[in-house]
């Protein structure tokens, strides 16, 4: 299953949503788009303009490939739960945000992290869907601070008890 999420954001980013659908409707594997206040209503997809937050977790873990728009709680969601998401970053030139803060962001997070895929040309989406398995290998994924203080703490541990005793004070 592939889960799209365009966000909570009140410009409708019908370039994706009518891409994947109709992607969808040309490929055998189903498609879940949350399709926020987008204006185009998908025929060959399961949608629903907002899911519950705990739904939307569901979903994103159940997915193969998550794809997501450029804005940053909708793509640190997946990589929490260890998914590396493609991100289509909305575009001022089409009207779906004010500026294109999300493809110079997006960008950014790219290159520094290395752990999202971004496809500003909705037309190469499919590519990258294709590609996939490819397209993630050596992608590093983000571990969140929880994670990272429990291996921590953990070696630490390991590391006092292979000492070979206690000592008293």
């Amino acid at each position: 299953m592939i889960f799209v999420t365009v966000g909570t954001h009140e410009q409708p980013f019908n370039r994706l949503v009518e891409y994947m659908d109709q992607w969808a409707g040309e490929h055998d594997e189903e498609v879940v788009i949350q399709t926020g206040f987008s204006t185009y209503e998908p025929h060959n997809c399961e949608w629903q303009k907002l899911y519950p937050y705990q739904e939307m977790v569901k979903k994103v873990g159940e997915a193969r490939i998550v794809i997501t728009h450029g804005g940053p709680s909708s793509f640190i969601m997946p990589l929490q739960i260890g998914k590396v998401p493609i991100v289509v970053p909305r575009k001022k030139e089409f009207d779906e945000h004010v500026n294109d803060h999300q493809v110079a962001f997006s960008n950014a997070v790219a290159e520094r992290q290395g752990n999202i895929i971004v496809v500003e040309d909705v037309e190469r989406l499919g590519e990258a869907i294709e590609k996939y398995n490819q397209l993630v290998q050596g992608k590093s994924e983000m571990m969140s601070n929880n994670i990272l203080f429990v291996n921590r703490f953990e070696k630490i541990i390991n590391e006092m008890f292979e000492g070979g005793g206690t000592t008293e004070r």
